[in-house]
């Protein structure tokens, strides 16, 4: 259906993820799985990292063994609810660099707002990956790809929790070069571009502000 998007859609995956649905799950809990589900999207979403090798020893004998230059990794959340998958991608690859990008989107007209940036040195070597819970309409996303492009990164990816048709089909139009790594593939947007049957304000729910 989308040819730069894959469904992670592993048991362990969707069980955390319902939980994650579940509009009785708290911030705690909620901020807990979110860092879990990441690890395992990170899993599937580093298969094209490349590895060089190490000269090493084990206990009876030399070998090589394969590495990844995680010091030439960068991860972008974008503000805020991007923070919650941040630790996620961290604790399988600690010298990862780390920016930011702070985007809103206007309620009125649904459009980005960005209001910060702060990006590490970033190269065509780069493996960077954008972290953004909900691709929704994908506007906000799309904005942060501009972003990372400008500053000279080639091999990106993008991250999210769940995703709307509507966001994949805007983000594929407009950065076919991307790939998308999801939990999930929902149905639609409402009227209000939330997504359905989604999980409501990422951000709102890891962080109480509603």
């Amino acid at each position: 259906m989308f040819d730069q998007l894959t469904v992670v859609n592993h048991p362990l995956i969707q069980h955390k993820l319902g939980i994650m649905r579940d509009d009785q799950t708290g911030p705690k809990e909620f901020r807990e799985l979110l860092k879990e589900i990441t690890l395992l999207l990170t899993y599937e979403a580093t298969r094209h990292i490349p590895t060089y090798d190490k000269e090493i020893k084990t206990p009876l004998v030399k070998m090589v063994g394969q590495c990844i230059e995680d010091k030439k990794v960068t991860v972008v959340p974008i503000l805020r609810a991007g923070l919650g998958m941040v630790e996620g991608v961290l604790s399988l690859m600690p010298n990862a660099s780390v920016g930011y990008i702070g985007i809103y989107r206007d309620p009125d007209t649904i459009q980005p707002v960005e209001y910060y940036s702060k990006l590490p040195s970033v190269d065509e070597n780069t493996q960077l990956f954008v972290l953004d819970p909900m691709l929704a309409t994908g506007v906000s996303s799309s904005w942060a790809l501009k972003v990372v492009k400008k500053a000279g990164a080639k091999q990106i990816s993008l991250m999210c929790l769940i995703a709307a048709p509507e966001g994949v089909r805007f983000i594929e139009k407009n950065h076919p070069d991307v790939k998308i790594f999801t939990a999930a593939l929902d149905e639609r947007l409402n009227d209000h571009a939330y997504i359905i049957p989604g999980l409501g304000d990422a951000g709102d729910r890891l962080y109480r502000t509603k």
